[in-house]
């Protein structure tokens, strides 16, 4: 095995015990993306962006009584989106999952969520007082599985990437010890994914077996743009844009080490994205360890976390840039293909 190659399925599924499930509504253009670990998981949350929208991220602190989470949910819809994460609550509260208490049969599932904003992308929103998004939440949790498609599905439906047509991504790395770090985003931000000026992806140097169309084909300008906002959403508000997603590793981590996997995974979209952690986006980073893979308490265990977090962060890059890739032209918004096909 060479070290950091992608898992068998270069999906976040390839890290043991971590299911996704999926589900749209192609009339709205909007849909909603879970991830299901077999068992709870540590969680944990990082929050970077000026205008995030999320649920149940504060009880994720050191300081609160859990540190176990039984999904994360990614979904479209902004504030309406919230509404996912009760559908997923109820199905795994109906099978016994959660957060349990000494003094009755009922439990609690812990659910956080993060939701991006695509209620201006051309769908029909005129739900009145139904929004789909609890029925698509359960639609989700229940599809939920090893493998799942990429683009134009889940969260990833409705999203778009600076100028081009955004998308639901996933990758993953195989880690040096035998560890496995995979990642998810739905690709909704305000900034460009690709370079100005070219077909390349900021997130190039970091692809793996042809991920994203063998990047190296497409060369890079030689005078890069001095205009940071260059195929940005000109003219985007705040809570308009959002990169949402979650990494994740089989080793078992603290809740204090999640923590730190997810603060260094943020780094992963300021290596796909530019700009990156605006006022306009809510930038958000799950993480999760399912502990199925025991990590040496000894004096390399320290070194280990911080290279788990560094694969993280090269993970979500790639994840972030295999959504837009994987995208299709939706409407009025080119996908990337279809864009480099026409230049």
């Amino acid at each position: 095995m060479t070290p950091f190659s992608p898992g068998p399925r270069n999906l976040i599924t390839d890290v043991d015990g971590i299911e996704v499930g999926q589900s749209e509504d192609v009339v709205s253009r909007t849909g909603v993306t879970v991830i299901l670990p077999t068992e709870q998981a540590i969680g944990a949350v990082d929050v970077r962006g000026g205008g995030p929208g999320t649920r149940e991220t504060d009880l994720l602190s050191a300081d609160c009584l859990v540190d176990a989470v039984d999904a994360i949910v990614l979904s479209g819809g902004s504030v309406y989106g919230l509404e996912a994460a009760s559908g997923v609550a109820a199905w795994l509260g109906a099978r016994g999952r959660g957060f349990s208490f000494q003094s009755t049969q009922l439990v609690a599932p812990i659910v956080p969520q993060a939701i991006l904003f695509d209620l201006t992308n051309g769908g029909d929103k005129d739900w009145g007082e139904t929004p789909p998004y609890r029925a698509l939440g359960t639609q989700a949790v229940t599809a939920a599985s090893k493998d799942f498609a990429l683009g134009n599905r889940g969260a990833g439906l409705g999203a778009r990437a600076g100028a081009l047509k955004g998308g639901i991504g996933s990758a993953s790395a195989n880690a040096p010890a035998g560890f496995t770090v995979g990642a998810i985003a739905a690709s909704n931000p305000f900034g460009s994914t690709v370079v100005p000026g070219s077909r390349r992806f900021w997130a190039a140097p970091f692809e793996k077996a042809g991920e994203l169309g063998h990047q190296t084909q497409h060369a890079v300008p030689d005078v890069l743009s001095d205009d940071p906002f260059a195929d940005s959403k000109i003219g985007a508000s705040p809570g308009m844009n959002t990169t949402i997603g979650a990494v994740a590793t089989d080793a078992a981590l603290t809740p204090s080490e999640t923590r730190r996997l997810a603060m260094m995974a943020q780094d992963g979209y300021a290596r796909a994205i530019r700009p990156v952690h605006t006022p306009f986006d809510g930038d958000v980073v799950f993480a999760m360890a399912t502990g199925t893979r025991v990590l040496p308490d000894d004096a390399t265990r320290p070194g280990m976390v911080a290279m788990l977090g560094a694969l993280a962060a090269d993970t979500l890059a790639r994840a972030v840039a295999r959504g837009v890739y994987e995208a299709e032209t939706l409407g009025e918004t080119t996908s990337y293909r279809d864009a480099a096909a026409a230049s």
